[in-house]
């Protein structure tokens, strides 16, 4: 089976390379789109940089209100459940 023709870009003065229409579309990455940027061995890798910085349960536990008792895990479940059976339209 034959490679397909690499896609070729070009480094401008100011240091930009327009991504080809072909990967921007097949990845859906619009204008504004955030990469990390990796030096590899091989080249540079591109990755969608992720749209919320790590965090753990702990630093963000308890920031929304909540008026009333704390609901017990048998409840919590019941929630997820009950919302789960409501968006797939099942019994």
């Amino acid at each position: 089976m034959a490679r397909p023709d690499p896609l070729i870009t070009t480094v401008s003065t100011k240091g930009q390379v327009i991504l080809p229409r072909a990967i921007r579309k097949r990845r859906d990455w619009d204008a504004g789109t955030r990469l990390i940027v990796e030096d590899t061995p091989e080249g540079v890798l591109l990755k969608p940089a992720p749209t919320f910085a790590p965090t753990r349960s702990d630093a963000v536990f308890g920031m929304l209100p909540h008026a009333g008792a704390p609901k017990t895990l048998e409840e919590m479940e019941a929630g997820v459940l009950a919302e789960a059976r409501r968006r797939h339209g099942r019994d």
